[in-house]
């Protein structure tokens, strides 16, 4: 079952014509496109997505995660990216604001050295939801009209500004954060966590039968980083709190949770997927970590 989707498949589930849609792909920038949503249903799968996503969302939204879910209830701006899975749930009538989408070549690689590698664009843990008030509303509303306008134009470095107007919506968000006092913080540890971290959520959600689940242990992750693996275990605990593999069992149990919930594999198929050779050792993995079995949470389901 597919649970990945690319530029190409949203456009497909949209409804519209890739090639005529396409007027926001350059050679040089990569994808970019920038759509007012009027009356959408708003629905889609639990997916990971090959591109970024930012929304100023009016009307109330159910989103959900690998092991939680939200709702949205009143204008907010989300910032969804590649690393992080979900699915969305139109719960109102009323389903209006503003999108854009654009791929990895559009944020040029200097910008992921900057300030903007701290916002919620790229940093996985951090919240990617802000609520707004009216005046916040119309501001970014405003910066999202002048995008549909400039893409509509034909200035040659019209990408540039658009780029910029993504800037601002970015820097509105980052300003409504609670300021980190370790943010400047950028030591050979916290660099080998974050590593891990996001080398961790970029094999989620899983896609069988194309993709399983290859790194299931702190070995395979010192060996991707380059590190030897009692190295990595003293930096993630010191960093984190938590040890390499409670990391890696809670993201499982966190995976097979959405699996069990939001898709209608079967249990064999989703122990094949997260890497274990017999359903039974799957079994007892979930149980383990959760509590209760994969069978019940499939029966709570029906």
């Amino acid at each position: 079952m597919k649970i990945f989707e690319n530029i190409n498949d949203f456009y497909i589930r949209k409804q519209a014509d890739f090639s005529f849609q396409n007027k926001g792909t350059s050679p040089k920038y990569g994808h970019f496109n920038v759509f007012e949503r009027k009356n959408g249903t708003g629905n889609s799968g639990y997916s990971r997505r090959d591109f970024y996503k930012v929304s100023l969302i009016i009307g109330e939204v159910k989103l959900f995660y690998a092991d939680k879910w939200v709702l949205i209830d009143r204008p907010a701006l989300l910032f969804s990216n590649p690393l992080i899975p979900y699915a969305w749930e139109a719960v109102s009538e009323r389903q209006e604001g503003f999108y854009c989408l654009f791929t990895e070549e559009f944020i040029q690689p200097s910008e992921r050295n900057d300030s903007l590698a701290d916002s919620p664009l790229f940093r996985i843990g951090d919240n990617k939801i802000f609520f707004l008030d009216d005046k916040k509303v119309e501001e970014i509303s405003v910066i999202y009209r002048k995008m549909i306008e400039e893409i509509n134009t034909e200035y040659i470095h019209k990408y540039d500004i658009l780029r910029n107007y993504l800037h601002l919506i970015i820097h509105e968000a980052m300003k409504m954060q609670v300021p980190d006092k370790n943010t400047f913080q950028n030591s050979a540890s916290e660099r080998i966590s974050g590593l891990f971290l996001e080398l961790l959520e970029r094999q989620f959600p899983i896609d069988i039968p194309e993709h399983t689940l290859k790194m299931r242990s702190a070995n395979d992750f010192a060996r991707q980083l380059s590190v030897h693996v009692n190295h990595l275990n003293r930096t993630i605990k010191e960093v984190t709190g938590k040890t390499t593999s409670e990391h890696i069992s809670e993201r499982i149990t966190k995976e097979a949770h959405a699996l069990l919930n939001h898709t209608d594999m079967t249990v064999a198929e989703i122990a094949f997927g997260l890497g274990f050779e017999h359903p039974s050792y799957f079994n007892n993995f979930f149980k383990k970590n959760s509590g209760v079995s994969p069978g019940s949470i499939r029966s709570n389901n029906k």
